[in-house]
């Protein structure tokens, strides 16, 4: 049987953790991000399309623009999901995206640009606070005695057997598994006695950018999910048909149905479970054995929980070429301490880690 994480409560429900993370003192960046320096004075207009992270795009621009006042920003940000546009359409420098973009996005731009999209993550997504990047968790009734689980065992429950999975747009044979490796009971993962034979129910979103992060991070890129999955859309959103019993397929109703069904597992976020003490959230590994991390802000932050997101600003970068010069300045500044201190005042998003930081400045370079 799985093991708890060191000092990990037998029984956490969705509510205790997201009381927990309101009382944690604002993240702070680590000093050992490099200061920033202005190179050179520059002058221009940077052009950004897409989300605008809660008012912290703008948090952004007028710090950097302490440092360059010759830079002016024209921004049209009507969300995420047109961040990716922009840069297809040529009207903009950087996209702003509070997800990862999906296939089409990724072939779309590719076939515009000739080159593929050059994701930059500029900070680390919440733990759960609405109208954000937020965090995944996986779910169980508090009946249930498991006590934590790894992304291959997620991929074996909520997955299925595939040719592949994929790799941005590209279909790679390195994220293909066979039918062996479907747990479907929860005896397969190591539960005994009235538990060995019992099935797996599983619940969690239907296509949505939630979706498309989980396939990536905990499937192996494949698309495949458990036959007996069942499809949700966040509840009070657009995406609920506006016919008799739509708002039944919306997550409030899903988790009404995870909290009766003895043998079920989902993921959502803690948010949306938070009405519901009857579940608890399981930390989760990497690596089969451990060891298991809990979804709290501390460990969103060092990048330790599996399910951490980033958000992006996106750029094109043709193959041999530089950077163009307004964005790989504003970036640098984004990603510097001045800036990560500017994640850190909004209380809402969370700091980068020095390596991570400093793997995205090599991007601009």
């Amino acid at each position: 049987m799985l093991a708890l994480a060191a000092g990990l409560p037998r029984a956490r429900s969705a509510v205790v953790v997201a009381l927990l993370w309101l009382n944690v003192a604002v993240a702070q960046p680590s000093p050992e991000l490099p200061e920033y320096r202005p190179s050179t004075a520059l002058h221009g207009t940077l052009r950004n399309y897409g989300g605008d992270f809660g008012g912290l795009l703008k948090r952004w621009e007028e710090g950097f623009q302490r440092y360059q006042p010759g830079i002016q920003f024209s921004d049209k940000l009507p969300g995420s999901d047109v961040a990716t546009s922009g840069l297809v359409a040529g009207v903009a420098d950087i996209g702003t995206s509070g997800r990862e973009p999906m296939l089409i996005e990724l072939e779309a731009f590719h076939d515009a640009a000739g080159s593929d999209l050059v994701l930059v993550p500029v900070a680390t997504g919440t733990l759960d606070v609405k109208g954000t990047t937020w965090t995944p968790v996986v779910l169980v009734p508090t009946g249930n005695p498991i006590k934590g689980l790894s992304l291959r065992q997620l991929d074996g429950i909520f997955g299925a057997e595939r040719t592949g999975g994929y790799r941005g747009y590209r279909w790679s044979p390195e994220g293909a598994r066979s039918a062996r490796e479907d747990i479907r009971t929860w005896g397969q993962l190591g539960l005994r006695g009235k538990w060995t034979h019992m099935p797996i129910h599983t619940y969690g979103y239907a296509v949505t950018g939630m979706s498309n992060f989980f396939q990536q991070t905990a499937m192996s890129g494949g698309t495949k999910w458990n036959p007996n999955y069942r499809e949700y859309v966040e509840s009070g959103s657009k995406m609920i048909a506006a016919t008799p019993g739509g708002e039944a397929l919306g997550i409030e109703h899903m988790l009404e149905e995870v909290s009766s069904d003895t043998v079920a597992i989902a993921w959502t976020g803690l948010r949306q479970a938070s009405s519901f003490p009857g579940l608890r959230p399981l930390p989760l590994s990497r690596e089969d054995g451990g060891p298991y991390v809990a979804p709290t802000r501390e460990n969103l932050q060092n990048r330790s929980y599996p399910l951490a997101r980033f958000i992006y600003m996106f750029i094109r970068r043709d193959p041999g070429a530089a950077v163009e010069p307004l964005t790989k300045e504003f970036l640098s500044y984004v990603l510097s301490r001045q800036g990560q201190q500017d994640v850190a005042a909004g209380n809402v998003y969370l700091p980068l880690t020095p390596d991570l930081a400093l793997d995205q400045v090599k991007k601009l370079n």
